[in-house]
């Protein structure tokens, strides 16, 4: 089968299962404009795969806004740097059932069946150009080098969404698709940032111009798997030596996503109770995710490879035009550091939300730990509805929140894996739907309700007793 003859049969398949057809929902007027029944914001495989199931709901007035080029949405061809993806092949998260619409039936299309069982992992390439393929084949709405800059609630259930550039728009739901950065920020440690010029060091999630630094030596600090991804990419491009620092004595070995694939947890976790979430995220967040097999195995090959365990940075200082980093084992002398210190999920945080953050409830707000449990990261999350929806700290803020959805790795706390891992979209993305479009339902269930009691159009048009015909 070639990769036209597969699409042939996903627009059948899709025929079959009957998608498409006419919305359900009301239209909503104003006089600034076309008013959306919903906007994504973020164009990566949670925007892409919820535009995807809204459509099938019959939800087609929605628009993907993603604040990238073409083809760049999404970490994979930015600042994802692992040669493949950590998580299994065989998972299936953004398409819904739909035999032809699988990454499986993709990759056959363009390279046979037979080679399935040799593939280990998916190709960091090869995903983003499988959903670079979903959005076309799909025809989905999405207008890149579109930044949102500000939410502003309306009443009425609208919201004006400011941009960077150009007109603002109008929406009754706006879904943060957002990703793992789009809850928080990148974790900076303030050691670094009050040391070190900017251009002496970078996170992990920025781009980093490692054949630039061809013959040099850096720092990584963190010892979770973009350290060693970052590692193996600099060295391919010819860094001369890059030392990873841990502050662990021995490696991180354990990934808990692996037991919650295995038992269920990244379908059923939202039926725990607070309590229980708080217990289960609390160990979740002690483990680092470690690189997989292959990516330390490349790594550790590496000439110019080193680990450094036990090995907290202790100061950091530019001396004699080096970055000096100083450990409890000595000193090292770099050109230049990399942060793989991961990131803060905070509402307050993120820009676009800074007319509402005050008014969103947190998991401090809705949960007191027991005595000595306390987890200040937990603590800083949203605490969400089932939904997905952000919910106020002070029910006279409802109406301003209502209509806002946090599909990103924010979500981590109150809803599980879900949008914050492949892991878990395949459970979270129907949970998500439900929420935005019950809430479009009972918006407008007035009208609804009224529009039905009303309704005379007649379908059985028998009459008794029949009408016989004249000799």
């Amino acid at each position: 089968m070639s990769l036209a003859d597969l699409e042939a049969d996903l627009a059948r398949q899709l025929s079959l299962i009957g998608h498409g057809g006419a919305d359900w929902t009301r239209p909503r007027t104003h006089p600034d404009g076309h008013v959306y029944d919903v906007v994504i914001v973020g164009g990566g495989q949670s925007g892409l795969a919820t535009a995807f199931g809204l459509l099938r709901e019959r939800v087609s007035n929605i628009l993907v806004l993603d604040e990238n080029p073409p083809g760049l949405e999404g970490p994979w061809e930015t600042y994802a740097r692992m040669l493949t993806l950590r998580t299994p092949k065989g998972l299936n998260p953004i398409d819904f059932g739909v035999p032809a619409l699988t990454y499986r039936a993709w990759w056959e299309a363009q390279h046979g069946a037979e080679g399935w069982a040799a593939v280990d992992k998916i190709a960091r390439g090869d995903w983003m150009a499988y959903l670079r393929w979903y959005r076309r084949v799909l025809a989905l709405p999405v207008r890149n080098a579109t930044k949102l800059a500000t939410i502003e609630p309306l009443g009425d259930g609208l919201h004006r969404l400011h941009l960077a550039e150009g007109a603002p728009l109008l929406a009754r739901k706006v879904m943060l698709a957002t990703g793992i950065q789009g809850g928080g920020e990148w974790h900076t440690p303030a050691m670094i940032r009050d040391a070190l010029p900017r251009a002496r060091y970078a996170h992990t999630s920025e781009p980093i111009d490692f054949a630039a630094l061809a013959g040099k030596r850096i720092g990584i600090l963190g010892g979770g798997a973009s350290a060693f991804d970052n590692a193996n990419a600099a060295l391919m491009l010819g860094v001369a030596e890059a030392h990873v620092f841990m502050r662990r004595n021995v490696l991180p070995r354990i990934n808990p996503i692996r037991f919650m694939e295995q038992v269920g947890f990244t379908g059923r976790y939202p039926a725990l109770s607070d309590a229980e979430k708080y217990a289960v995220m609390a160990s979740f967040l002690g483990h680092n995710q470690p690189p997989t097999n292959d990516t330390f195995t490349r790594a550790a090959a590496w000439p110019g490879f080193e680990l450094h365990l036990g090995a907290p940075w202790l100061s950091i200082a530019e001396v004699d035009g080096a970055v000096r980093v100083t450990t409890p084992h000595g000193s090292h002398d770099f050109d230049f550091v990399v942060l793989s210190t991961g990131l803060v999920s905070d509402p307050g945080l993120r820009p676009e939300l800074r007319l509402v953050a005050d008014r969103i409830a947190r998991w401090a707000d809705r949960f007191a730990p027991a005595p000595g449990t306390e987890n200040a990261l937990i603590d800083a999350h949203p605490y969400l509805g089932p939904g997905f929806e952000l919910l106020p700290r002070d029910e006279a803020d409802a109406d301003a929140l209502h209509g806002l959805f946090a599909f990103n790795y924010s979500a981590l706390i109150s809803l599980g894996l879900s949008a914050s891992a492949l892991s878990g979209l395949q459970t979270a993305l129907p949970r998500v739907l439900k929420g935005i479009t019950d809430q479009l339902f009972l918006d407008d269930r007035a009208q609804l309700v009224a529009d039905l009691i009303a309704y005379e159009e007649a379908e059985f048009l028998g009459e008794w007793p029949p009408e016989r015909p004249t000799a």
